[in-house]
């Protein structure tokens, strides 16, 4: 029985790089492009109305850059994952795009593999870099695992030895919308079960405090 493939929106303001990015992904059995997007405006609402999986998004666009798009969509759609492809290689933009809440930063002279590779390692619960940008930020996210706005928070609340209904309340957030930042954050901190979590929860907000 083969797997449902994988639902993915392409955002970029250049035709042609869309076209590219979809005739790749296409390609692919496993994946499937259901909508494009020429900017941010344009990529909330495919996203209502195409429900993805997963963002492919560029991350130079005029008024709303692919990075606060990335911070928009994680916040509004948490269970959706989002994959920068920029042709800027500075580690300043791969850390705040992963600070964003991005899950893959792809750079748009890579191997056309890599884009493939990132969508399958990130449906995997992995994060992914391309190489010439993957060793400075590794060493960042060694020392300081990112959590978005929203994750911080909400590992506050659990270091408060709130639960997700609380947290839910607290914030005027679904309980499921929650229990998808707390499955976010084990992913990012590499942690397995719930008691691992309020440990680390408790030890940071007491060290950041």
């Amino acid at each position: 029985m083969s797997a449902v493939p994988m639902r993915i929106l392409i955002v970029d303001d250049h035709p042609l790089v869309r076209e590219g990015v979809r005739t790749l992904i296409s390609s692919q059995p496993d994946l499937q492009v259901v909508g494009e997007a020429a900017d941010a405006d344009s990529a909330l609402e495919a996203i209502e109305r195409c429900l993805p999986q997963l963002v492919l998004t560029d991350i130079g666009m005029k008024q709303v850059n692919g990075i606060a798009l990335t911070a928009r969509i994680r916040e509004r759609w948490p269970e959706i994952d989002v994959i920068v492809l920029s042709m800027y290689d500075n580690p300043e933009y791969v850390h705040q795009a992963m600070q964003a809440g991005a899950r893959g930063y792809v750079l748009k002279d890579a191997p056309s593999s890599d884009i493939a590779d990132a969508i399958r390692a990130v449906a995997a619960g992995d994060t992914f870099l391309s190489a010439s940008v993957s060793r400075p930020t590794a060493r960042s996210d060694s020392a300081r695992p990112i959590l978005s706005e929203r994750e911080a928070e909400i590992l506050a609340c659990l270091a408060r030895g709130l639960s997700s209904k609380q947290i839910a309340a607290e914030y005027d957030l679904s309980v499921r919308t929650v229990e998808t930042h707390r499955q976010n954050i084990r992913r990012k901190l590499r942690i397995e079960g719930q008691a691992e979590l309020i440990r680390y929860a408790v030890e940071h907000c007491r060290t950041a405090g």
